[in-house]
């Protein structure tokens, strides 16, 4: 149990509600007892009436009435402190869960784009859904009944030896047995459980891949071999589940056997010290009682140990995620005051995933409010370089700086929350546009959110909906196109109103006629803003304070457009063939 050792601190924080359930179910489980007692001193009172030593049938009638209002009360009384019970540890067990999941998506927020790299999303979901489930079965029923289990072993082991040591030690000789079986079974449960949850997160996985990228399974017609993969994940992982299974299996009957098995010994034992007149009657009935009272108990030891199995196994997944630390981590407290002057120092970058060499010894500055255009062929470092100004990741030589001081010396917050981030691939949420574009500013007015439309040349498209703004975008966008994707991440970026605006190749989706009339809006909505366009096309460059151009990680040219034209190179190069194609 050394993964659910990380759990203990939420032990400490609702221990009261902890506290006060074992109270109420050692209540609980104290008056449950009285009734075999009460039952064996009805029979004895019955059994020393038929037998002479009691005389007076009215004595006995109103003992035994006395006695069967107890019975009631006690049971009733049980069954109240029950539900207090439930109430108690359930409910703790709940609230601990809320407390995990929010724990663990905190972390998934703190985790660097790296990391996200590296892990599949329905693995990702899994452990915040499936495994945190297990672990609150850990908190709720395990606890709860493993409670309920040593109250009623204590209270009714103490009783039985209180009346009879010899018929409570054959009574409880089967106790070994079943602790041996436990420990051999649940080393079996735990590797077979953790082998379930890991399928578990494949299917998963598998199953969001598949619905993320339906329009190609069908365009390329190819669903036949999803369906085929997915298949063969299920079939293992149902004979994964069925393994896990059949060990479970083993225990409720292994429990009966030995509940059984006790209750032979109360009866044969008992029967025969009755005989030589050391018991009375009411003593068997008394400890068959009982025996039968810790079946229910000792044949739940295996559901028990089955989910402390499953939920160490689940925590264990887990944790090496929550003990995962962060790559790129916020180094100061107090808020930065960001003004947008960006400088890189000489700076190279490597992908630790795949060890390409993105920037190579890379130095240039971006002075306050100046617009500066990147170009470049796939693969030479442009998307690196707007990254690592995000600080998206941290450099491995030569610094990044912001306003003259390093990166890392800025409140991490305080650098993204001045940034206003237009990716490549535009990613919508599953909501209505115009959450889509507050997405950037809250508590933007109406009137706001339509200007950042307008400014983006999207409002339009958008008043054309039937919903106009309020109209649902599906996941990820889907319902619209692709230019209409990229104008409403410009309309999100626009609202923030950053210090640094970043567009990265964010206008390939729509037509040049468009381009020209969002660029324009951008020059003017860029003024006193640092921006930075990266872009294969000329046009959308041209009027930028500076063009830089790489190649392998590189800068090979920088300039202005003018002077760029005018010398030879991948700039002019890409001018002219451009020029040409929009003349043809």
């Amino acid at each position: 149990m050394k993964a659910l050792q990380y759990l203990n601190k939420y032990f400490i924080k609702y221990k009261n509600r902890l506290l006060i359930g074992l109270v109420i179910t050692f209540c609980s489980k104290y008056l449950a007892l009285q009734i075999p007692q009460l039952i064996s001193k009805s029979l004895d009172k019955a059994q020393d009436y038929k037998n002479g030593i009691i005389t007076d049938i009215d004595v006995v009638k109103t003992d035994l009435l006395h006695n069967i209002l107890l019975i009631i009360g006690a049971a009733l009384l049980s069954g109240f402190f029950t539900f207090l019970m439930r109430q108690t540890i359930i409910v703790m067990s709940r609230l601990i869960e809320f407390d995990l999941k929010n724990e663990i998506y905190q972390q998934y927020q703190k985790l660097s784009l790296n990391f996200y790299k590296k892990n599949r999303t329905g693995d990702l979901m899994n452990r915040i859904s499936e495994d945190v489930t297990k672990v609150r079965m850990y908190f709720g029923p395990a606890i709860m009944y493993s409670i309920n289990m040593i109250v009623l072993f204590a209270v009714a082991i103490v009783k039985m030896y209180h009346i009879d040591v010899t018929l409570t030690n054959y009574t409880l000789l089967p106790l070994p047995i079943l602790s041996l079986s436990i420990y051999i079974l649940s080393r079996v449960i735990h590797k077979r459980s953790t082998l379930v949850q890991q399928y578990l997160s494949k299917l998963t996985a598998n199953a969001q891949e598949t619905f993320s990228g339906i329009s190609i399974l069908k365009s390329y017609g190819i669903e036949k071999n999803a369906i085929k993969e997915f298949g063969e994940l299920a079939k293992t992982s149902k004979e994964k589940n069925i393994n896990l299974f059949k060990a479970q299996a083993l225990f409720f009957p292994l429990m009966i056997l030995l509940i059984g098995l006790s209750n032979i010994l109360v009866i044969y034992i008992g029967g025969l010290r009755y005989i030589a007149g050391e018991i009375t009657i009411g003593v068997i009935a008394e400890f068959i009682m009982y025996v039968n009272m810790l079946t229910w108990p000792v044949a739940v030891v295996g559901w028990v140990t089955s989910i402390i199995q499953q939920a160490e196994a689940s925590q264990k997944r887990i944790n090496e995620f929550l003990k995962h630390e962060p790559e790129i981590k916020n180094l100061v407290v107090e808020p930065s005051d960001i003004k947008g002057e960006i400088e890189f120092n000489d700076v190279t970058f490597t992908y630790d995933d795949t060890h390409i060499i993105a920037l190579k010894n890379l130095s240039f500055k971006i002075e306050k409010g100046e617009t500066v255009a990147i170009l470049g062929n796939t693969g030479s470092g442009k998307s690196t370089i707007l990254n690592l100004i995000a600080r998206l990741y941290d450099v491995e030589k030569g610094a990044v700086l912001i306003d003259g001081k390093n990166i890392k010396d800025h409140n991490l917050d305080s650098i993204r929350q001045n940034i206003g981030f237009v990716p490549q691939e535009a990613f919508l949420f599953s909501d209505t546009i115009k959450n889509n574009i507050k997405f950037g500013d809250n508590n933007a007015s109406d009137e706001k959110i339509e200007q950042a439309a307008k400014d983006a040349y999207i409002h339009h498209n958008i008043i054309d909906f039937n919903e106009g703004y309020n109209t649902f975008v599906g996941e990820r966008g889907v319902t619209l196109s692709g230019g209409q994707k990229q104008r409403i991440s410009i309309a999100r970026a626009i609202i923030k109103e950053p210090k640094i605006l970043i567009f990265d190749d964010c206008l390939s989706a729509v037509d040049t006629e468009t381009e020209e009339i969002i660029l324009n809006n951008l020059y003017k909505i860029s003024k006193n803003k640092t921006t930075i366009i990266v872009s294969h096309r000329i046009s959308s460059v041209k009027n930028a304070d500076k063009i830089i151009v790489l190649e392998n990680g590189s800068i090979i040219q920088q300039g202005s457009h003018n002077e760029l034209i005018k010398k030879s190179g991948y700039y002019k190069e890409l001018y002219d063939q451009q020029l040409l194609e929009k003349e043809l």
